[in-house]
């Protein structure tokens, strides 16, 4: 088979199984509650498997693994929230992934990883404060001060816990699997341009 193809339908293979990996992670992993004044704000893991394919395969890839993982979940566990949820999920972690995405694709480096996903979990923060304002004070009926008035003591310390710990979850497990993937051959090497 050609090396090309075969490294194209390893990365879908793969890319499914990260997609299947996040949505189990919701059921399997507990969910945290860190502020007893916004209860509604739970931490998951989900982000985790979308991070990994984010660095594997590009933040495009990664965008698509988490649009996949944003409309199962909204459709299944957070199904009250409809799709609400949906687009604040996926407009929340797409920030994430897109910006740590870009920067370590770069240049490929651990200085680049980890300046990507520091810079992609403040993005992530910065993200939320509208989306908050605008979508939960319009869509889910609650009063606008009230809104406001979490975000500096619960949803701007939640989200930067949340992107943050599953930043450096994600940015521990890269680079074993990396290995482990180049060395079975379902993964092509780091900077390695193939040809047909």
């Amino acid at each position: 088979m050609d090396k090309k193809l075969k490294y194209n339908v390893s990365q879908m293979a793969q890319m499914a199984m990260l997609v299947a990996v996040s949505i189990v992670s919701l059921y399997v992993v507990p969910l945290l509650s860190f502020f007893p004044s916004a209860p509604f704000l739970q931490y998951d893991v989900a982000d985790v498997p979308v991070l990994i394919g984010t660095m594997l395969f590009g933040p495009g890839s990664g965008l698509l693994i988490l649009l996949l993982v944003s409309l199962i979940q909204g459709i299944t566990i957070s199904a009250s929230s409809g799709w609400i949820g949906i687009l604040m999920h996926f407009c929340a972690s797409g920030m994430l992934v897109l910006v740590s995405g870009l920067v370590y694709r770069k240049y490929q480096t651990v200085a680049s990883l980890i300046i990507g996903l520091v810079l992609g979990a403040l993005a992530m923060t910065g993200i939320m404060i509208p989306l908050n304002l605008f979508f939960t004070v319009r869509f889910m009926g609650a009063p606008y001060e009230f809104v406001k008035s979490l975000l500096v003591p619960a949803i701007i310390p939640f989200n930067l816990i949340k992107a943050g710990l599953n930043s450096i979850f994600a940015g521990i497990l890269f680079y074993p699997l990396r290995s482990i993937l180049v060395k079975l051959d379902l993964l092509a090497p780091p900077r390695c341009k193939l040809k047909k």
